[in-house]
């Protein structure tokens, strides 16, 4: 189908985005604290970058509301590349050292490892309070 659109052919390993994610899906999970920080942090830079753009302040504060909740999607959208980068690198650690086979199982392990971990994080940061 994509051969049929574009003139040229690239090829897609499945194995490599599906080990990629599985790793990246838990590091996520994992340093949840870290991501959170880095949604915080981006969503700081993309409010200071965007007021940098208006040059009234009364227009400036029209649209505010709404081009925060903006920002802040996009932060969180963008959160993730982080961890995709080092997802990556998980990944090719793995295939380089057990072979590729497990790349993918030690990804789902690392899933649910770090999914149990958070939901007991969280579990006791709400008793805790």
């Amino acid at each position: 189908m994509l051969t049929e659109i574009l003139p040229f052919s690239f090829d897609l390993d499945a194995v490599a985005i599906a080990g990629t994610s599985l790793w990246s899906l838990a590091l996520y999970l994992g340093f949840s604290p870290v991501s959170e920080w880095v949604i915080e942090m981006l969503n700081r830079w993309f409010n200071f970058a965007e007021r940098s753009l208006y040059t009234s302040k009364s227009e400036f504060e029209k649209t505010r509301q709404a081009r925060e909740s903006q920002n802040a999607f996009y932060a969180s959208l963008f959160s993730i590349l982080p961890f995709l980068g080092i997802g990556t690198l998980c990944n090719w650690l793995v295939e380089l050292s057990l072979g590729r086979s497990w790349a993918i199982s030690m990804g789902i392990l690392a899933c649910v490892g770090c999914g149990v971990y958070e939901l007991g994080r969280q579990d006791g940061k709400s008793s805790g309070d």
